[in-house]
Parts: C-alpha cells; structure tokens; sequence
C-alpha cells in the first residue's frame, strides 16, 4: 500500500490523500478545493497529480468545500467511481457543490472579462452547477458505525467526529498478501462539547493514522466564555454604539451554532431588541438539512426541542435568499445583525456587507471561526490599516473582534485527547495534515510527549509505502 499527500500538506486547505493498493485498486480519501490565495488557488485546483479516471473510489471525511469541492471537478475530467461518506454529508453536499460550481461559473466570468482587457483567451470554470449535481449520483451513504464493504479487499467505517453534521473519522481495514491494515484518517476533529451536535466518539484501533492539526498550537476558551462573548459583542455594537454588527460565518456549521447561541439568549430574555439576518441562500438551505438529521443532535438540545420545537428560529431572527434582499440591508441604518459567508470574508454577499460597513467606527465585524493566512479574513484580523475588496479600498475603522471557540476544530490539547483513543503503541506511524507547517511542528512535539512517536508531517506530493 501506497499513500501520496497532494492536498493540505502543510497547509490548512485542498484535502486530498491518494491510497494505491497492492491489488491495484486507487482510494483517495477527500478531494477537497484549495481555498485562499486568489489566482494561485485557481492554478493548484486545476494541477491534479493523478488522473481522475484511474480513481475508483473517494471516501470523504465531511462535507466542508476545502474536504470536497473538487469531486464534480474530478467528475467533469473522468472519474466515475463511488464517493462513500455518511448519510448527513451527502445531504449537504448536494447543496454545497451545487452552490460551489454557481460560484465557480460566476467567478469565471468576472476573471475572464479581466483576461479579455489583457488579449488573453477565456479559461473554462473548474465545474458547473450542472456537473455537481450529475455528481451526486455517484454518491453512496452509509450510516455511522456501520462496516461498509466498498471492493473485495477494502471495508470502510465512519465514527462520529463532531466537527459538523456528518463528519466521520475514516477507518480502511485493507487487505493485503500480509494481512490486513487499519489506517485510519480523522478528518477534521471537533471539540469536545458542541453546542449542537454529539462529541467525538472514539475510532477503532489503527496501525496508521492520518489526523488533522489546524489548531497545533493553540488553546480555545470554553463555550460558556464566548457565548458571554457573543453577548458582549451584540450589546456594545447594537445597544451602546447602535451599529451593525457583521458576522462572517461558514453556511454550515457556523452559522447554525451563532444562530443557536442567540436563539438561547432569546430564550432567556437577554437578547437586545433588534432583528438578525441569516444573509445567505446556501445557509438557509444548510439549516433545513440540519433540521432533517436531529439524531446527530446532543442531548441538550434534544432536550431543548421538547419545549422549543426550532432551535434555529425565533421571532426576530429572519433568514433571506433573495439578492434584492441581501441589497437592502445595506439600507437599514439602525442597530442590526447580519449573519453571511463565506467565513474566511473571501467570497460571496459577506464581501458586499464588509464594503457597505467596515469604515464605519459604530459597526463590529465578528469573526467566528479559521481563516487561512492569504484571505481576507485574516488580513481584516491581523489589523490591517486598509484593505481591497472588490478591486476598492477600503480603510478599516469597525471595530474588529474574534470568538475562537465558534471555530469547528479542537485546540491542540482537545485533538490530542481525542485520539488518545488509540493505543499509541500500537500506531506503526503518524501523519499530520491540514495545518500550517510551523503549526505542526508544535504539534508534533506536544504529540510525542503523549507517547506518539514516528510522526510524519508529509509535504505535497510526496509518497510512503505502508
């Protein structure tokens, strides 16, 4: 067996790990978009390694862009195995590809108006709406902790990792002349408590294990902490400065837990007189899938739905779909908040609302979660003076703030309790991914002071035999 790293090594974005098998069967485990470096993102997602026509089976972790957005891409250029995953990932990936490859042809139209200024010729998006629902069909869910035979030599298993809804530790046992390999890849791995879905649960015992490590170096505070946070932040943009308060935050999983955060707050009467707006079509339709799948719910809110039936819903909260509707918020010149992806500010109605609010010093812009060191995002939180979006400057004087704890990723001490699951021991070899390299090293280092050793952090590209 033979594993190749072609995305998020060394980096946070473009998850994609190749398995070669010795019975010539080819197993990539997700095939997600690089994201956050504008033209150069573009190039990387086009320059594949490997032809998608020699790839038989994708098993992907969940359904973040950044884990799956280049299947219709692969799709489009000659794939046409099976993508296996659990049942609530493909829910929500036939809306988040859908929405990716609108996205896709929107972007494209805007980059090649600029290539025509240039006398250079029109580039082709990397997929179309149209390819990512074609894609779908090539789907199969299984259900967590259900052995599923995927070929003659190869079985797969999802346990819960509490990242978002759906998201899986993958188990491969592999068969092979000398007898079966476990390698096991997490994914990406949530915290301990969620406000809405159920903790990780331990995985069975690997040889191999390929884990993420976005948060290596880092520690977040409790979710107690930043719900005050939250309540914070919305009292001293509405109330005391009487501003707008912009919530960059991802369509799924983000915006669910900021709008099950306030909800509470609603609940217990602390929430602030004013109306909250979901400003996003993909979040709206996120949020009915999550109403779908209450069996992945924690125990607190499933005890919560017996007296509060949505706990994505209240009165002055409103979730809007329509262009001209995002266009008019930009009018409403009282107290408000707007809640809109892209999380990372690097697309989508969010930029727009940025452009409409960042200058002004009684408006709060909130990040909630990760942004990749290239994106806006984290140039807004890094305190840039003055920042471009949409090809305009723009000088910052909102107020800028930032709860971590929203973030869908545990913090180093919490990943690493999370896979303590595993007999240290018994693990052959340990390969960290998705994380920025110095991120990882730190990582790795505090990896082996919890008795794993042989950790691996692989560049792109490269190649071990197991």
């Amino acid at each position: 067996m033979k594993l190749t790293f072609y995305g998020a090594a060394r980096e946070v974005t473009g998850s994609k790990v190749l398995i070669e098998t010795e019975h010539g069967k080819n197993i990539l485990l997700d095939c997600g978009q690089f994201q956050g470096k504008g033209l150069a993102t573009d190039e990387q997602n086009r320059a594949l390694s490997f032809s998608p026509a020699s790839v038989d089976h994708i098993i992907l972790s969940h359904a973040h862009i950044d884990h799956s957005g280049l299947i219709p891409f692969l799709f489009r250029n000659g794939f046409s195995g099976s993508v296996v995953c659990t049942d609530a990932t493909r829910d929500l990936c036939s809306i988040m590809l859908a929405d990716s490859g609108k996205i896709q042809e929107h972007d494209t139209i805007t980059f090649n108006k600029k290539r025509a200024k240039k006398g250079l010729p029109p580039v082709e998006p990397l997929y179309t709406q149209a390819d990512a629902v074609a894609t779908m069909k090539l789907f199969i869910s299984v259900g967590y902790d259900r052995k599923f035979r995927i070929d003659d030599y190869t079985t797969v298993r999802f346990t819960n990792t509490g990242h978002m809804l759906g998201s899986g530790v993958v188990t491969l046992e592999l068969k092979e002349k000398d007898g079966i390999k476990r390698l096991a890849y997490t994914g990406d791995i949530g915290r301990p408590v969620n406000r809405i879905l159920k903790s990780p649960e331990p995985f069975p015992q690997a040889d191999y294990l390929i884990t993420e490590s976005t948060y290596g170096d880092r520690l977040h505070p409790s979710l107690e902490e930043s719900d005050e946070e939250l309540f914070r932040v919305v009292h001293h943009t509405c109330v005391e400065k009487k501003g707008k308060l912009i919530i960059p935050a991802f369509s799924v999983g983000r915006t669910q837990e900021v709008v099950y955060s306030l909800n509470n707050l609603y609940n217990a009467g602390r929430l602030p007189r004013v109306d909250i707006y979901v400003d996003s079509p993909l979040s709206v339709n996120a949020t009915n899938i999550f109403r779908l799948h209450p069996d992945c719910f924690n125990d607190v809110v499933r005890q919560l739905m017996l007296t509060d039936p949505d706990p994505f819903g209240f009165n002055s909260l409103f979730y809007n779909t329509s262009v001209e509707g995002s266009k008019s918020l930009n009018e409403i010149k009282g107290p408000v908040i707007i809640i809109s992806s892209s999380g990372m500010m690097e697309a989508g109605r969010i930029k727009h609302h940025l452009a409409n609010s960042i200058s002004n010093p009684a408006n709060t812009i909130l990040a909630v979660g990760y942004c990749a060191p290239a994106t806006l995002g984290a140039r807004i939180l890094r305190g840039e003076p003055e920042v471009s979006i949409h090809g305009t400057k723009y000088p910052v004087r909102a107020e800028i703030e930032r709860i971590e704890s929203y973030s869908g990723h545990g913090d180093y001490n919490e990943m690493a309790d999370y896979i303590l699951c595993q007999d240290p021991g018994k693990l052959k070899k340990v390969f960290l991914v998705h994380g920025e390299y110095e991120t990882q090293q730190h990582y790795s280092s505090f990896l082996d002071t919890k008795g794993f050793k042989n950790i691996e952090i692989p560049a792109h590209g490269m190649s071990y035999s197991l």
